[in-house]
């Protein structure tokens, strides 16, 4: 019999597709690499969300290793190169809690173009700053949209039913398929000059490592507001910082950092800044969904 390790917290659909498929699983929740590198020689698979790394030690020390699945859509917590080495297959769930992270980023547009968790403190603390946080509408505000593959077209087509314009940056979206989902495919200067809202919906690789900086941030049409659900370190977060301050981004909406879990972060306590908890994936659906 097939042997698998629940490495992170999953739903426990996976374990009902592992035990009607004949497969044996175990939980084990929380270990670190010396604790993984221990154990590992005996599975076959192993299954991991976001919080474990499997690196090329674990993959060395698993003789045993079939297949490494990634519940979710990126798989850089996976050493992609050591597995293709050793002839281990790794998995993702790509379409999964696609949905879900589209919504998450809508979410935080809205709350950055209402002013929502500001004002939301301020009224439980019972001083009713009504004209403190007027917002601006979405109706009629140009989006633009850096990457629209799986979770961008979701993004575009909830954000057209908000009547906004849709610019997207995309070497890889092709002109049939942008008139297909409604979006204007531009270049990258273009982008950054016309946007009131720009949303990232790219994997952390070497061509996007940081492409919103300091450079890029000067192109932007002032008042810009930049929202980031994708992936940390596609925004150097220092100079969005400095743009924070000296009011030429006029707010700004992340759901990822660059290292997480972030307890501590240039961006915290910034009052132009909506922060959550790497979120973009955590519905009850979405969670049956990738397991």
């Amino acid at each position: 019999m097939k042997k698998v390790l629940i490495a992170d917290k999953l739903s426990v659909a996976a374990e009902k597709v592992f035990t009607a498929n004949n497969i044996s699983y175990e939980k084990k929740i929380g270990l670190n690499e010396k604790e993984l590198c221990k154990i590992a020689p005996e599975y076959h698979g192993i299954v991991v969300r976001s919080a474990t790394t499997i690196t090329k030690k674990i993959i060395d020390t698993g003789i045993n290793l079939k297949v490494l699945g990634r519940a979710g859509i990126g798989i850089d917590n996976i050493d992609i190169s050591a597995a293709t080495n050793k002839g281990i297959v790794v998995m993702n769930t790509p379409f999964g809690n696609s949905i879900t992270t589209a919504e998450h980023t809508i979410a935080l547009m809205m709350s950055l173009a209402r002013n929502i968790p500001n004002a939301n403190s301020s009224t439980h603390q019972g001083k009713w700053e009504k004209s403190k946080y007027t917002g601006i509408e979405l109706y009629s505000k140009i989006l633009g949209m850096i990457g629209c593959g799986n979770i961008g077209s979701i993004v575009a087509d909830r954000a057209k039913g908000l009547k906004m314009h849709i610019k997207v940056y995309d070497p890889y979206l092709t002109e049939e398929r942008a008139t297909e989902i409604g979006v204007e495919k531009v270049e990258f200067e273009e982008l950054l000059k016309v946007s009131d809202f720009i949303t990232l919906h790219v994997p952390l690789t070497k061509s996007t490592k940081e492409i919103i900086n300091s450079t890029s941030i000067k192109k932007m049409k002032d008042g810009v507001k930049i929202i980031n659900c994708a992936r940390g370190g596609l925004v150097n977060e220092n100079d969005l910082a400095d743009a924070i301050k000296s009011e030429k981004v006029s707010g700004a909406a992340f759901d990822v950092f660059s290292n997480e879990p972030a307890k501590d972060n240039v961006l915290f306590g910034l009052d132009k800044i909506v922060a959550t908890p790497h979120l973009g994936a955590s519905t009850e659906e979405a969670q049956e969904n990738v397991a």
